[in-house]
């Protein structure tokens, strides 16, 4: 998909919303455990119900790689079932993927070329040979993590570095990487007040956002310090939408929750 097909579709369906499909069998409805894959029958059940809310889906590839066998056949099915039907989303692979060139090119032709993912997370800790070989690929996209949303990102990434944050220093190198057009980032919505700085180095590129939600961070601060003249946002849920309900309502208890979130975007759409 490209940024701007993207782009059309924030603009027609009101929405920069990413719900996140990070399936935990303890979680889900305990009916969906008699299903013979009870872990696409939910993500299924929450596709149907939501995508019209939505303009991108972000399975967690660890709570497929969990399960083994089973669930990376999950994955694989949930993957080609967006595929098959709405080829208008937006999907992102989030592996945190981040090796030396050659592992590297591996990782990406998995999720790129395998299984079909329109991006995927990469970790830039080993520098740009360790994301170079996922950004050669043309309408597939990189989503670089640059300032998350957990406590432990003080240990290293708001570190002064030469006099400046890591995290900036990360921003600003990636943009000298081959093909960095197709980066977009992670930035954390529990950091809504570094946005600003970010948007400083990074003025047109695609944030995804996760932590509104569950994790407490606020829609109208990150859209505030975040949102760029093509909305440039990816705000992700997953466990206030997903998990709403653990009875036989679940997919329209998430409807509703998606909703909500949906239309506060909308109001903040109109004023910008």
């Amino acid at each position: 998909m490209t940024t701007q097909q993207l782009i059309n579709q924030i603009k027609q369906k009101k929405s920069f919303l990413c719900i996140g499909l990070d399936v935990d069998l303890n979680k889900i409805p305990p009916h969906l455990l008699e299903e013979e894959d009870p872990i696409f029958a939910f993500n299924k059940a929450i596709i149907d119900a939501t995508h019209h809310l939505c303009v991108a889906y972000k399975p967690n590839t660890a709570f497929y790689e969990a399960y083994g066998l089973k669930g990376w056949k999950a994955l694989e099915k949930t993957i080609n079932y967006l595929s098959e039907n709405h080829q208008d989303i937006f999907t992102i692979a989030d592996a945190k993927r981040g090796d030396i060139g050659n592992t590297s090119s591996m990782y990406a032709n998995a999720f790129f070329e395998d299984l079909g993912f329109d991006s995927v997370t990469v970790a830039p800790y080993m520098g740009k040979d360790s994301v170079e070989p996922f950004l050669v690929f043309e309408n597939k996209h990189t989503i670089l993590l640059a300032l998350t949303s957990n406590q432990g990102a003080f240990d290293f990434q708001t570190k002064q570095v030469d006099g400046k944050e890591l995290y900036k220093q990360v921003l600003e190198t990636s943009k000298t990487w081959e093909n960095s057009k197709n980066l977009m980032y992670v930035v954390g919505a529990t950091k809504a007040e570094f946005l600003a700085d970010i948007r400083e180095i990074i003025p047109d590129s695609f944030l995804l956002v996760p932590g509104v939600g569950a994790q407490g961070g606020d829609l109208k601060a990150v859209c505030k310090y975040g949102m760029n003249k093509d909305v440039g946002l990816l705000i992700n849920s997953s466990r206030g939408i997903i998990y709403a309900s653990k009875e036989k309502d679940f997919a329209e208890k998430a409807a509703q929750k998606a909703t909500e979130l949906q239309q506060q975007m909308q109001a903040i759409l109109k004023v910008i």
